[in-house]
């Protein structure tokens, strides 16, 4: 199974949830609300879960394997560097527009 799109859907600046992202397999199956931590200075991703009524939370959709979540966590981390990237070159960007026109 190999990733074939990934969209970073929210970016959060404040808290240890950085943001929220969709995943789509083989461009046949999508799983939504992965979340991206960074807690202890170090990011790894949370699968979509919901919470049963003893108060505990089940992932609704999860890897099988350790080298399947190393993979699917190494590539969201990497859509969510480079969305940061992406943002921060804007936000860049948009000053310089607003510097030339002072």
């Amino acid at each position: 199974m190999q990733i074939t799109d990934i969209k970073v859907r929210k970016l959060f600046d404040e808290g240890p949830m950085k943001a929220i992202v969709s995943v789509t397999f083989d461009g046949q199956l999508a799983v939504h609300d992965i979340k991206v931590i960074n807690a202890r200075d170090k990011f790894f991703i949370v699968m979509p879960s919901r919470k049963n009524p003893d108060d505990t939370y089940r992932d609704i959709v999860h890897p099988i394997n350790a080298q399947f979540r190393s993979m699917l966590e190494t590539e969201v981390i990497a859509a969510y560097n480079a969305e940061c990237e992406a943002a921060e070159a804007a936000r860049l960007a948009e000053e310089a527009d607003v510097a030339q026109t002072v």
